[in-house]
């Protein structure tokens, strides 16, 4: 589950020290954007000893790796993959190719540090033109890769256009991977919302993109964790309809009927796969039997 992904700038300790606590489901350690060029050694660094001595049971963690045409990427990953985040996160992702090598020369740093191959996963962040016109190629590029990203301002700056809160200018980019990552079986993450004082327009904009399909959205603000999180959460009547459902179903079989319905409604495969869709995050959130 992963309904907000709080980016922490990798150079910045006292952030790293308590990300775990700011209630995201995901940290995403930025070794990139957030970090100038003559400070990527000692970000690398304190990133490293974050994962080595923070207790992270809260979250999970994630970090962002310099892109591969830079001479930083390879350093990035032979410092965290010893030290077994859950994922990294490439990034200006373009194709298959990229993530291809960043998942060979990951097995290699698994194997030197006596680490299962394939241990660690892949969340690529998508932020070019070509990279949204070739996001179902990257998303079936490697077992590795457990979703794909947006990153609506990077992606804006190459389109040459100019990046809003209404969002127009990201819509065929939202739908094309929503669609991409539903077709290789994974999940899509949305851009974050970067007014950090809008908090009208993050729930808006957060409530679209989950309408779209996106299954989390990243964050760069606590501020905007609580908000993300509600709204990607199942409310109470959501999960009380669910539970109907499967109650339903198992009367059904019960009884031995073929035709189930409930407050006057056929009770369908797709009816059946959302509700199980909801108990499994009412699971995940509070805790509780899961529904097969």
């Amino acid at each position: 589950m992963r309904r907000t992904m709080l980016f922490l700038p990798g150079n910045t300790p006292n952030m790293l020290v308590n990300g775990d606590t700011l209630g995201a489901d995901t940290i995403i350690f930025d070794l990139e954007d957030a970090v100038s060029p003559d400070e990527k050694d000692a970000a690398r660094i304190l990133v490293r000893n974050a994962l080595r001595y923070q207790s992270t049971d809260n979250c999970e963690t994630v970090v962002r790796i310099n892109p591969t045409d830079t001479a930083f990427w390879k350093e990035d990953l032979k410092a965290v993959i010893p030290l077994k985040p859950d994922v990294i996160m490439p990034t200006k992702v373009n194709g298959a190719a990229m993530i291809q090598e960043v998942s060979a020369y990951m097995a290699q740093v698994e194997k030197k540090a006596g680490i299962e191959e394939g241990t660690v996963k892949i969340l690529p962040l998508i932020e070019t033109a070509l990279g949204v016109e070739k996001s179902f190629e990257i998303a079936s590029a490697d077992k590795r890769v457990i979703g794909i990203f947006l990153g609506g301002e990077d992606f804006t700056a190459d389109m040459h256009c100019k990046r809003t809160k209404e969002g127009k200018e990201i819509f065929y980019a939202r739908t094309r991977l929503v669609c991409a990552a539903r077709a290789c079986g994974i999940e899509a993450y949305d851009t974050p919302f970067t007014d950090v004082e809008d908090m009208e327009g993050l729930r808006k904009d957060t409530e679209f993109a989950k309408s779209l399909g996106f299954a989390g959205k990243a964050v760069i603000s606590p501020r905007h964790v609580d908000i993300v999180n509600e709204v990607f959460s199942p409310t109470e009547e959501e999960i009380a309809y669910a539970h109907d459902v499967m109650d339903a179903i198992e009367e059904g079989k019960r009884q031995g009927k073929g035709v189930i319905s409930l407050r006057g409604k056929m009770i369908d495969a797709p009816i059946v796969k959302r509700a199980s869709q909801v108990l499994e995050m009412e699971k995940a959130i509070y805790g509780g039997e899961s529904y097969e």
